[in-house]
């Protein structure tokens, strides 16, 4: 069975398998949940998560509750004011395995230009070939923050007490990661060779190219000296008939 420890390449977000949603309790009974339904994503390990980091980018704009007027309230200046912040971005500072199952990650969230550290542990679900031959990897966590930590404040009191919005909202993650295939030694030797040749092509090329103008040059030198010669030659005959007749 594979384990965290033995991931090792380079990983991409599969968007259409993974859900990066969040979730606030409304006028203090009940949650409201969400997702960001753009984003992308990569991660990079070597063996034993050496080298480990993870990259990801939310466009802010990609808010979606189910609800249409709400959408447009959080995309408003009110929460993410999406005009002028339009990107989420998530940076690893840190990745660790504490556990056999866990995968720890430490890193810098950044809304609206805010960026505070944050912890995530997620449970390694596993590692999958699907039918089409990907190497698939598994992932889920959630992490806990405040969002007046990144300068989302709005709110509104209640009657009874308490207020509309939570300041806490849970961040949720079920991921899938796509491995990227690796060029291998026969890979890299054939697109050398395939590189060579194109190179060597393009000598042959310019040789041929030049050629007919090596050819005039050549003819042209052979040329000059009969030339000069048969000049030299009529030269000396004029000169022969006016000592003659002269």
């Amino acid at each position: 069975m594979s384990t965290l420890q033995n991931l090792s390449g380079t990983y991409t977000l599969d968007t259409s398998h993974t859900e990066i949603g969040f979730a606030a309790r409304h006028a203090m009974v009940t949650k409201v949940r969400g997702a960001f339904t753009d984003f992308d994503g990569t991660a990079v390990t070597g063996p034993n998560l050496e080298g480990a980091r993870i990259n990801v980018n939310i466009q802010a704009a990609s808010v979606d509750t189910g609800n249409g007027d709400r959408d447009g309230r959080l995309r408003s200046g009110d929460f993410f004011d999406v005009e002028n912040y339009p990107l989420i971005t998530f940076t690893s500072t840190e990745i660790t395995n504490p556990e056999e199952e866990t995968l720890r990650v430490a890193g810098d969230l950044t809304i609206k230009d805010v960026t505070r550290p944050v912890v995530i542990d997620f449970e390694f679900d596993g590692v999958a070939t699907d039918p089409f031959g990907n190497e698939r990897v598994g992932l889920s966590g959630k992490v806990v923050v405040n969002r007046k930590d990144f300068g989302l404040e709005w709110n509104a009191a209640l009657e009874t007490g308490g207020v509309l919005v939570s300041e806490n909202v849970t961040l949720t993650f079920e991921i899938s990661a796509i491995k990227t295939p690796e060029s291998t030694d026969g890979d890299v030797a054939q697109a050398e060779a395939v590189e060579a040749n194109a190179a060597a092509g393009d000598v042959v090329e310019d040789v041929v190219a030049e050629e007919p103008v090596a050819g005039q040059a050549a003819q042209a030198r052979v040329e000059e000296p009969v030339r000069a010669a048969s000049t030299e030659k009529k030269g000396g005959f004029g000169a022969w008939l006016k000592r003659l007749f002269g």
